[in-house]
């Protein structure tokens, strides 16, 4: 079963890929000790800006966003109506909005959101193959354990297929019928079992082959891909600085909410 999503291919693609999760790891980093309200809501405009430019259609980038978009509604709203401040706005039982917990509603919901698009970032244009050759030849990763995760990613679509066809097997002999869908227990049983030993043989055969292979040898290996690093390498980080000081100068210079300095 083929899980290949059509895209157009941009800048972003052909970026080194553990350069990328390195700066992505920073920048994770920088938006939790970000603390300036305003200076989060601009540094969030740029990393939405930067996903739109994927190369992915809006409305796929849209669809991929939809949970995290639902995590961004819950923590703000948990934040404001039950949140902690002097300067209260609207009471009614146990729901309390303040300007102070409305404006940490906010920066936590923009928070969630800067790391949603990160990560959607990378994922979105982060081929796997490239992301474990560039481990292995840039970060020293050693060869068994890449190829292992590479295997195991292209096991995935080989897992849905067969459990599809079980599911079709058990339709046609009647065995959905007999079991009721609120019994979890069930369920899992029907699935669970067959799919994890026919896994636990292929995991066997795989295992063989790979050390027929040599793959569990430590001398030094030859690549089919060479992954190394450009001039977009520099472009890419170039953003980010950009965007971290863009987002720093416009925070004080134009506040969007003068008074929130320090959100905490």
């Amino acid at each position: 079963m083929p899980l290949n999503i059509p895209y157009q291919e941009t800048w972003l693609h052909r970026v080194n890929p553990g350069f990328k999760l390195l700066t992505f790891a920073l920048m994770f980093l920088v938006v939790i000790l970000i603390h300036n309200l305003n200076m989060m809501i601009y540094l969030t405009i740029t990393m939405l800006l930067l996903l739109i430019g994927s190369g992915h259609p809006p409305l796929r980038l849209l669809l991929y966003a939809s949970p995290f978009i639902l995590v961004f509604i819950s923590t703000s709203t948990g934040m404001m109506f039950f949140g902690k401040g002097e300067t209260t706005w609207w009471k009614y039982g146990i729901i309390h909005i303040t300007e102070e917990s409305f404006l940490r509603g906010v920066h936590l919901g923009c928070r969630a959101l800067s790391m949603a698009a990160i990560g959607l970032l990378f994922g979105l244009t982060t081929r796997p193959v490239r992301l474990f050759y560039s481990l292995m030849q840039q970060w020293r990763l050693p060869p068994k354990y890449a190829y292992s995760f590479l295997a195991a990613m292209n096991l995935i679509p080989v897992l849905i297929y067969e459990f599809q066809t079980l599911r079709h097997a058990l339709m046609i002999r009647g065995g959905g019928k007999q079991t009721p869908k609120w019994n979890i227990y069930a369920l899992i049983k029907s699935y669970a079992i067959p799919l994890l030993a026919q896994s636990i043989r292929r995991a066997q055969r795989i295992a063989v082959a790979m050390e027929a292979k040599g793959f569990q040898s430590e001398n030094k290996r030859t690549y089919y891909y060479h992954i190394g690093y450009s001039n977009r390498d520099i472009w890419f980080i170039a953003y980010f600085i950009g965007a971290v000081a863009s987002a720093y100068g416009l925070g004080l210079t134009v506040p969007l909410v003068a008074h929130a300095v320090d959100v905490r």
